[in-house]
């Protein structure tokens, strides 16, 4: 598949950029290898640190609150009881961590497989190499702008880390930058049109090829 490159003022450069076959272009890509990857993706950011307070926490005294029998209630030992009002809570969540490994083979055939769909629905842009002096937002939207994608959710793919354009992003609510090295599955699939620059097209050959 071959992808016009694009300059930073939205015209063609005349050159063009062959995406290789084995990552853009699966003939089945694999559903539930993208779906268990997601899944990790989301396991690991969750942060585990719910808590209820369990009867040995909850403020009250220990003391019996009457005595055992003759009284027509039913027996209690103290107030922090479960069945009390402001009693502990039985079997609440405890902190833990929702993370779990998935086999690295998977992973790269989940990453190939949602490419792949990108690629089918053409929601792929290539841009040539370019850099900033200095972060600057308005350069950065001036950017999208240009390629007609100010008001889609992007997710630009850099070859190398780029201070200046990822400060320049930060505060764009629909725009993502990562390294084609910190690519994962989920922010592919979460953007609605992916701009590689040039030079990221090897790098990620490279590592899912």
């Amino acid at each position: 598949m071959e992808l016009a490159v694009k300059k930073i003022d939205g015209a063609d450069t005349g050159r063009k950029v062959t995406l290789p076959t084995e990552v853009f272009g699966l003939e089945t890509p694999n559903d539930h290898a993208i779906y268990q990857d997601v899944r990790q993706i989301l396991a690991n950011r969750r942060q585990g640190t719910h808590k209820a307070k369990e009867r040995g926490e909850v403020s009250g005294s220990k003391k019996k609150p009457y005595r055992q029998k003759g009284t027509g209630n039913a027996r209690s030992g103290h107030k922090r009881s479960p069945l009390w009002r402001h009693g502990g809570t039985v079997f609440g969540p405890r902190p833990r961590d929702y993370g779990f490994r998935l086999n690295k083979k998977i992973k790269q055939l989940a990453r190939r497989s949602a490419l792949t769909y990108k690629a089918r629905e053409e929601q792929i842009t290539v841009l040539e190499g370019f850099n900033f002096e200095s972060p600057k937002t308005k350069d950065f939207l001036n950017i999208l702008k240009a390629l007609e994608l100010d008001n889609a959710k992007v997710l630009m793919i850099l070859p190398e880390d780029s201070k200046e354009i990822y400060l320049s992003s930060r505060n764009v609510p629909k725009a993502e930058v990562r390294r084609a090295s910190d690519l994962n599955t989920y922010d592919i699939l979460n953007a609605d049109q992916l701009i590689l620059v040039e030079a990221s097209v090897d790098k990620i050959k490279e590592q899912l090829g």
